[in-house]
């Protein structure tokens, strides 16, 4: 039980609606965090367990990101290398990640991580990325979600997303029901996830929610401090925790 993981799919081309007025101007992988863009945390966390190549999608002001990638691309010793996916329609998070297979970006033959463009968090003894493929078992799952604890995360979490059994498998949060976990915006997938489907704009839900069904599906509890960003003042109050000896810098 373990993978090498080589390829990574970074999505950033949401609209960051709930983040305005701040995304009017700057599509929101790009906005800063502790004195760097979310975009460039993320692609440096996947550079330090190993990752290849990184696939961003664009679609609200894309050529910023494209601007963003080429400039980290011209720094001496820039890794990992990452390939830009235009989208002038929406594909949504699970077409787009078809998108990047069907066009040989990802690859169909080995487990690739997917991260959310505002995904932030800070690693717990050992990094997350790296927990995640360590503990994917390709012959029992389909995809290892990184989930948080919403009792400890920082920013408005809302009444969650899942709950967890003892083997780590996932159900849906009932109406009405508040539940202890909910997603990171990290997940590790196997290419049998998007089996015999061919093109589409789609949510990556419809496919968790089929390998809910069958069993395919785990999560691993994150194991640092994670930070939810949706609004303007997330941002600001994740700032404010950085700044708090508990926390100490980032680790990326």
């Amino acid at each position: 039980m373990s993978v090498s993981v080589r390829r990574a799919m970074i999505l950033a081309a949401g609209l960051g609606t709930r983040m305005q007025p701040l995304t009017g101007t700057t599509p929101k992988p790009l906005l800063s965090v502790a004195g760097r863009s979310l975009l460039d945390h993320a692609l440096d966390r996947l550079h330090e367990i190993g990752v290849e190549s990184v696939v961003v999608n664009a679609h609200w002001l894309g050529n910023q990101v494209a601007d963003r990638l080429r400039a980290r691309a011209a720094q001496a010793g820039s890794r990992p290398e990452t390939i830009l996916q235009s989208e002038p329609d929406l594909l949504d998070t699970g077409g787009a990640v078809l998108e990047a297979l069907n066009s040989g970006a990802l690859s169909r033959e080995s487990p690739f991580l997917v991260l959310n463009g505002d995904s932030f968090w800070l690693d717990g003894p050992r990094p997350a990325l790296q927990r995640l493929a360590d503990g994917f078992d390709e012959s029992s799952t389909d995809a290892l979600l990184l989930v948080a604890r919403t009792a400890s995360a920082i920013g408005e979490v809302g009444a969650g997303d899942f709950a967890i059994d003892e083997d780590g498998r996932l159900r849906r949060r009932q109406e009405n029901e508040i539940v202890p976990y909910m997603f990171a915006g990290v997940q590790l997938l196997s290419p049998a996830l998007f089996q015999g489907i061919r093109h589409g704009s789609f949510s990556m839900n419809a496919l968790w929610d089929e390998a809910i069904a069958g069993g395919r599906i785990r999560a691993m509890v994150h194991d640092g401090p994670w930070f939810h960003l949706s609004r303007p003042a997330d941002i600001a109050e994740t700032e404010r925790a950085l700044r708090d000896p508990l926390f100490g810098p980032p680790n990326t």
